[in-house]
């Protein structure tokens, strides 16, 4: 009786050229893709290319307005420093005159 026989190099290498046979045969074996699949595959594929530009345009829009509203901000505050300091040198009499007329525009506003 004879024992088992390690498989030599000359084996495995006919081993895996038989399966890589098996496995072309088997890939051209299959039917070509259809037109119809095809084409709705590009068009899917287009349809999200073009969802994600839109995207990244928004996220781009998001962007610049975030940073103009800083950027008014920012010129708000300075403006506010401004009237801050303006106010500061004002006399008390200009002070109330300011005052009276922040209240006058109030009360024409809510008639």
């Amino acid at each position: 009786m004879a024992g088992y026989k390690e498989p030599g190099i000359q084996d495995r290498v006919n081993a895996a050229a038989q399966a890589r046979a098996k496995a072309l045969a088997k890939l051209k074996a299959k039917a070509p893709i259809d037109p119809a699949v095809q084409a709705e595959r590009l068009a899917r594929a287009a349809a999200r290319e073009a969802a994600e530009a839109e995207k990244r345009e928004a996220a781009k829009a998001a962007r610049e307005a975030r940073a103009a509203e800083k950027a008014e901000k920012a010129e708000k505050a300075r403006q506010a420093a401004e009237a801050a300091n303006a106010k500061a040198s004002m006399s008390e009499a200009e002070k109330k005159a300011l005052r009276d007329a922040r209240y006058a525009a109030r009360k024409a506003r809510k008639k």
